[in-house]
């Protein structure tokens, strides 16, 4: 009896453990990521940047491992332009990244809609009264909600889109992070945290 309530303890700890959010950025340096193109990311005072380079291109970081099913939470600042965006599900070749992208754009361009990239494009935009979550000038805070062929995203607390995709679902990938091309480009990230579901 003793031997099946320590494992039910244990099982229970773990199970708790595993449902954490764990940092996928520790704030020092680009430990856990790659960096694709040529535009600038880098860290200061304990913060992930990215900012357009010399060639204007467009440039990824992404997580070395990948993930299927999860609730990635991070919180981004849009200093210059800040079209981004933040990718899942992602197959990286050089610089060309498809997969799915969570929008993170200027005020009125769609940030929490989902864009598949070398796909089908837009598979959903936040219903147009819903742009005002999005804070100008301010950190905001976002959340990726990815379970198979669901999808949720959150600006602030205001819930942007939801969305039911088989492809999504079918495979996983890397979380990425993007800045987009045009030159001008420059968000600042951190807490950027993930939870396996």
């Amino acid at each position: 009896m003793k031997t099946t309530t320590l494992v039910i303890l244990l099982l229970v700890s773990t199970l708790s453990i595993a449902q954490q959010p764990v940092s996928i950025f520790n704030g020092k340096d680009l430990s856990g990521w790659r960096v694709h193109g040529t535009e600038r990311w880098y860290v200061e005072k304990g913060e992930l940047v990215c900012e357009s380079g010399p060639d204007k291109q467009y440039g990824y970081l992404s997580t070395e491992g990948e993930y299927k099913n999860f609730e990635l939470t991070l919180e981004f600042f849009q200093e210059s332009n800040g079209n981004s965006g933040v990718f899942f599900h992602s197959q990286v070749e050089g610089t060309k990244v498809s997969g799915w992208q969570a929008e993170v754009a200027p005020l009125g361009h769609h940030s929490g809609g989902i864009y598949e990239s070398y796909g089908r494009g837009w598979l959903i935009q936040p219903d147009p009264s819903k742009e005002a979550a999005l804070k100008v000038g301010e950190w905001n805070t976002m959340k990726v909600y990815v379970n198979e062929n669901t999808v949720v995203t959150w600006l602030n607390g205001t819930e942007m889109i939801r969305l039911t995709d088989a492809k999504i679902g079918s495979i996983p990938g890397r979380i990425a992070l993007q800045i987009h091309d045009g030159g001008g480009v420059r968000v600042r990230w951190r807490n950027l945290a993930i939870k396996s579901i």
